[in-house]
């Protein structure tokens, strides 16, 4: 990021809007929530966790009811539309009620202490925080090869047609101001598209900042300074490494992280 090229400086956020996305995912969520949960705790971070079933055929809408007593901030909601990733998401945007929000997955392949870091960013004044896997800092693990050839593929070739600099705009794992939100809509994008039409839309648009740097772990930052919309301010956006993980290597990061987080007590 250039010298001169500094963050707004905007009020201080108040709420955190956790947004995840969830379909027949009840082995997974009691973990992934209750570290999420203690995580911000830890750091202070005011929050709610907005939960949304998308049609799942197993007990994952009983086991967040259940959780609701042990998590106050969470809010399960069931998506009453059709049914995708990306209407998911669409659908817990509108029902969450935070000044910025993080989309993230429901199987904690996406850490909570980059969410933390997400939302002390945005308090510096940056519109939107995008995390990439493929600069120094981020990387995958338990990735299968010919999934992560493909993906770069395709970020490349995004990166190339819109002549942004972010590397890997197919991660999921964003922060935005809730400003910025409502300067995308109308979202489209019923699947995982959507991962690509939010962040793309957030730096062309440049609603009130978007701050672009997400991480599924960490990054350098860069200022985004293309052409602003009639009534929106400059966008600045940072940029930050992620570490992408499969369900498999999420399981064993949760017997790590339980065991450390007993010591912490």
């Amino acid at each position: 990021m250039p010298a001169n090229e500094q963050p707004n400086q905007t009020a201080p956020l108040k709420l955190f809007s956790v947004v995840i996305p969830a379909r027949d995912e009840e082995e997974s969520l009691p973990a992934t929530l209750e570290h999420l949960h203690l995580e911000f705790s830890l750091n202070q971070v005011p929050h709610e966790i907005v939960v949304v079933d998308d049609g799942s055929q197993d007990g994952t809408w009983a086991v967040l009811q259940g959780l609701t007593a042990k998590i106050p901030e969470l809010r399960p909601v069931q998506n009453p539309g059709d049914h995708g990733f990306g209407r998911a998401i669409v659908h817990g945007l509108r029902q969450c009620t935070g000044d910025a929000v993080v989309i993230m997955m429901a199987d904690e392949s996406d850490d909570a202490r980059d969410a933390v870091r997400y939302w002390q960013l945005l308090n510096e004044g940056w519109d939107c925080v995008f995390g990439s896997r493929f600069v120094k800092g981020g990387g995958t693990i338990d990735y299968p090869p010919v999934k992560l050839f493909v993906n770069r593929l395709a970020n490349f070739f995004i990166r190339c047609l819109f002549r942004i600099p972010l590397n890997d705009t197919t991660n999921a794992f964003k922060a935005y101001r809730r400003t910025v939100i409502q300067g995308c809509e109308p979202l489209i994008a019923p699947h995982f598209n959507l991962t690509v039409e939010l962040p793309l839309k957030a730096m062309v648009r440049r609603s009130p900042g978007a701050t672009g740097g997400s991480a599924r772990r960490s990054s350098r930052s860069r200022k985004w300074a293309a052409a602003t919309c009639s009534s929106a301010p400059t966008c600045g956006w940072k940029n930050t490494s992620a570490a992408a993980t499969t369900k498999k290597d999420s399981q064993k990061k949760r017997k790590a992280e339980s065991g450390k987080r007993k010591r912490r007590r």
